[in-house]
């Protein structure tokens, strides 16, 4: 018994040293990207979810072992102590986040500087990574690790899973101590009582993302050139709403109508119903933005909405 006592003491080490953290700095940006990272458990459900942080816990495990006996071949320089905590699946978690979620751009600084929908998400990674000397290696063995189990290298994801009965215990056991209360009848559906209606109203927002960011990438390619200086104003403070009442006014020219009238607007294509127009201008919507957001969403009255609410 006492001869097996120090192995059981280094594995409970080594266990501990992978899952608990030791910097207050690392716990918080660790823990903002989890929370961040958690579109994949929306999208994908909370198994596969669980499945890929325990397939790569268990994979940077091992390619950080070797990765520290390469480093110490080549520079002869021995790697005594690693940053301790759940670090290395965190940095797993970018690979399929650069590979499936959408880039869609925001804004743009000085012109050139392209502000996405990513940008924050990566600046807290970077600032995870110069956190400490070493922590290089726990990134490179996340990215190496969530690149074999995202693409299923010797059905790494039939060998490293949670079980179901395994799920099902953890959601009998956690599932009371943090689900909310269940709806009553005067709750309306779209509240986003259950996991499932939540999932597809997530699924459904990001469709919204990616027709808006369609939408977007038109009206830039159809807008006139901005005009010149250091910061480009317009792009940083786009105001949809007074856009179409702050436009100065055109006198006709018979030569530019006929120019015009030859090559219509990407926008007109798609019908647009008279009904629909009217309900959103008696919101308080103006009929140009009305036929915009329209002609963008396909006639759909709620993406519309949504979109003249957002900008």
């Amino acid at each position: 018994m006492q001869l097996l006592l120090p192995y059981v003491l280094q594995v409970w080490r080594l266990l501990c040293g992978r899952l608990i953290c030791l910097d207050v700095k690392d716990s918080f940006c660790s823990s903002l990207l989890i929370y961040n990272f958690r579109i994949f458990e929306r999208r994908f459900g909370t198994r596969k979810f669980a499945s890929f942080l325990l397939g790569t816990w268990f994979l940077s495990a091992l390619v950080d072992f070797f990765l520290v006996q390469v480093f110490q071949y080549l520079f002869k320089y021995e790697v005594e102590e690693l940053p301790a905590g759940l670090l290395a699946p965190v940095f797993s978690l970018f690979v399929p986040f650069y590979q499936s979620i959408p880039r869609m751009l925001v804004t743009q600084v000085l012109g050139h500087i392209h502000i996405t929908n990513k940008t924050l998400v990566y600046i807290v990674g970077l600032q995870l990574l110069t956190s400490s000397p070493f922590m290089w290696l726990l990134a490179l063995s996340g990215l190496i690790s969530g690149g074999l189990y995202h693409s299923n290298v010797l059905w790494l994801q039939k060998i490293l899973f949670v079980p179901a009965w395994v799920s099902g215990v953890v959601k009998y056991i956690l599932e009371p101590l943090f689900s909310s209360s269940q709806p009553n009848d005067e709750t309306p559906l779209g509240m986003g009582a259950t996991l499932d209606i939540q999932r597809q109203q997530r699924m459904d927002l990001l469709d919204q993302q990616l027709l808006l960011a369609q939408y977007n990438e038109a009206r830039r390619n159809t807008r006139h050139q901005p005009q010149a200086g250091l910061f480009q104003w317009t792009r940083l403070f786009p105001s949809l709403r007074h856009r179409g009442q702050n436009r100065h006014p055109v006198q006709p020219h018979p030569q530019a109508q006929t120019q015009q009238s030859t090559q219509p607007p990407l926008l007109e294509n798609s019908p647009v119903a008279e009904e629909q127009v009217a309900r959103l201008v008696e919101m308080g919507f103006s009929r140009i933005d009305a036929l915009e957001a329209l002609r963008a969403s396909n006639n759909d009255i709620n993406m519309a909405t949504n979109f003249l609410l957002q900008h």
